[in-house]
């Protein structure tokens, strides 16, 4: 089985225009966005924290379907919606059909409690497989990794090493953090929701804006 494995070095950002087939579209802005939700506490929280920022969601079918509402919330607070998956695995044990039938799932349940098809797509992990490109392509989802990371998955993050770990922002960066933390460690989402606001200021000293991709 053919599969892709794609470093943060080496992710897809807007200044990457076109890799794999991906482009994203936001320009001069910056995209912040957030995998593994809707989580109960962590989705709300980050929600909050966001204020009229902006953001991009990437939705996890099997919890999508456990709390419909909050993907619901996220959509109607002007948020981006895509797909992550239906249950977090690493693509490249999974076959063809197996690919097909996760990602089958999963925006079946995104776009029945969003209200509308997702457009956007992020593997988990960020590592993708032949099936999943030629899913997301015959879909017409654009595929987007990212440029800037907040390791905030991890047991050992704080607030202040997210923000150290993301850095300066620049134009056509897409910034990856984590609402939930069903596949992380315990309660990460909280630190994460104290970073928000810090990175959100980090823009704005910058005269940067957040853009959806």
């Amino acid at each position: 089985m053919l599969g892709y494995w794609l470093p943060a070095t080496s992710v897809v950002s807007a200044r990457a225009r076109a890799y794999y087939g991906v482009e994203a579209t936001i320009g001069s802005g910056v995209a912040l966005t957030f995998d593994d939700g809707p989580h109960p506490e962590g989705t709300p929280a980050v929600l909050e924290a966001l204020g009229d920022t902006v953001a991009t969601f990437f939705l996890v079918g099997e919890q999508v379907e456990r709390r419909p509402e909050l993907v619901a919330r996220i959509a109607a607070a002007g948020h981006e919606i895509g797909v992550h998956c239906d249950r977090h695995r690493n693509l490249l044990r999974i076959g063809r059909r197996g690919v097909h039938d996760d990602l089958e799932r999963a925006t079946g349940l995104i776009a029945d409690a969003a209200g509308r098809e997702p457009a956007l797509y992020r593997p988990p992990y960020g590592i993708l497989n032949a099936a999943a490109l030629d899913e997301a392509r015959a879909r017409g989802w654009r595929t987007l990794l990212w440029s800037r990371w907040g390791k905030d998955w991890r047991r050992r993050a704080t607030a202040e090493s997210i923000v150290r770990s993301i850095g300066p922002l620049h134009p056509g960066d897409v910034v990856l953090l984590h609402d939930a933390d069903y596949y992380s460690a315990a309660e990460s989402w909280r630190r994460t929701v104290a970073a928000v606001p810090r990175v959100v200021e980090s823009l704005r000293r910058s005269r940067l804006e957040a853009r959806l991709p």
